[in-house]
C-alpha cells in the first residue's frame, strides 16, 4: 500500500510530458532517471527524439556510433539535429544519420571540428533532394571552409527555398544563445565573407541606431570589430570607451557600470561568464573574481 502511495506521489505532472521534446540530450537522460512514467515516455514516445540536441558536458564523449544509436530512437523522422563542439563526430557518422533522418531542416554543428567542408556539403546535399527542405545550417568552427565551399551551400539552400533569409546576427545574442534558441534562429547559414578582412566567418551587425544607418562601416566578424559582449555595439567610436571584464571580454561604459564588480579589483564578469565568480559567506555582500581569488588565496 505504501509503495503505491509513494508510485502515485512521485508522478510527475502532465505538462513535463510536453517538455521532454524541448530537452537536450544529457536533459532527457536525466529526466528518464526521474520516475518509472518519464523513463517509459523518454524510451517508448518519438516525440522527444524528434529533435536531437548535444551540448556539455556529453558532446566531448558523443561518438559516431552513439549518435547513430540516439538518431535511431526517432525512427527516420528526425527533424533537428544539432551538435554543439562535437568533436569527435566524423564525415562518416554524420552522413550516416542523415541518409536515415532525410526529413532533417535544421542541422548545427557549430565546432565539429572533426567535419570537413566536403562532409558538410554531402549533408547539405543529402538534405534537400526529392524537394526535402534544410532551412537552417550553423556550421561557424568547422575548419577549412573557404569562400567557394560558402558559394556551394548557399546555391544548395537557396534551390530550396522560396527567399533567402539574410537576417542581422547580433554579436551578444549569438554569443549567449541557450541550445534551444539555437533551433529558432532565422538565418539559412550563419557564415558570410567579411566584408573587413574578406575572411569566410560570422559577420556580425551593430546594433546602434547610428550604425544602423550605415551598416557597412561597422559590419565584420569579431576579430576586424571590437563589440560589447552585453548589449553588442561596436567599441570604435570615439565617444565609446572601452572597458575590460574579469573573464577578458570587452565591455561598453554602460553595460559596466550595470555589472556586478569584484571587491578587490573592481572589474564586473560579463553574464555569460559569471559562473566564474567566488562567493563569501553569507554574511559578505559581493564576490571575488578568479584572479584576485588566485592571488590572494
Amino acid at each position: 500500500m505504501e509503495e503505491e502511495q509513494e508510485e502515485q506521489g512521485s508522478t510527475p505532472h502532465d505538462a513535463i510530458f510536453f517538455v521532454l521534446a524541448y530537452l537536450p540530450l544529457f536533459e532527457l537522460f536525466t529526466a528518464a532517471r526521474v520516475c518509472r512514467s518519464l523513463r517509459d515516455a523518454v524510451n517508448s514516445d518519438i516525440l522527444p527524439w524528434l529533435k536531437i540536441i548535444v551540448d556539455r558536458p556529453l558532446n566531448r564523449r558523443l561518438s559516431d556510433d552513439t549518435l547513430m544509436e540516439v538518431a535511431s530512437k526517432a525512427r527516420g523522422r528526425l527533424q533537428a539535429l544539432v551538435l554543439i563542439n562535437c568533436v569527435n563526430i566524423t564525415d562518416d557518422g554524420l552522413s550516416t544519420v542523415i541518409a536515415q533522418n532525410p526529413h532533417i531542416t535544421k542541422l548545427h554543428v557549430p565546432g565539429c571540428t572533426s567535419l570537413s567542408p566536403e562532409g558538410i556539403i554531402r549533408a547539405a546535399t543529402l538534405l534537400t533532394r526529392g524537394g526535402h527542405g534544410l532551412t537552417s545550417l550553423k556550421i561557424n568552427g568547422v575548419y577549412g571552409i573557404q569562400q567557394q565551399h560558402l558559394e556551394t551551400l548557399q546555391t544548395i539552400i537557396s534551390h530550396n527555398q522560396t527567399q533567402h533569409k539574410t537576417d542581422n546576427i547580433l554579436y551578444h545574442e549569438y554569443n549567449k544563445y541557450s541550445t534551444l534558441k539555437v533551433i529558432e534562429t532565422n538565418r539559412s547559414i550563419d557564415l558570410d565573407i567579411c566584408p573587413k578582412c574578406n575572411e569566410v566567418t560570422t559577420v556580425f551587425d551593430c546594433p546602434r541606431l547610428i550604425c544602423e544607418q550605415q551598416p557597412k562601416q561597422c559590419r565584420g566578424c569579431a576579430s576586424c570589430i571590437i563589440r560589447c559582449t552585453e548589449c553588442g555595439i561596436c567599441l570604435k567610436e570615439i565617444d565609446q570607451e572601452t572597458e575590460e571584464a574579469s573573464c577578458g571580454d570587452a565591455l561598453c561604459l554602460d553595460c559596466w557600470l550595470k555589472l556586478p564588480k569584484c571587491n578587490f579589483c573592481n572589474k564586473p564578469y560579463c553574464r555569460q561568464h559569471s559562473d566564474q565568480r567566488h562567493t563569501f559567506s553569507d554574511s559578505i555582500i559581493g564576490f571575488i573574481c578568479a584572479d584576485c581569488n588566485s592571488k590572494y588565496n
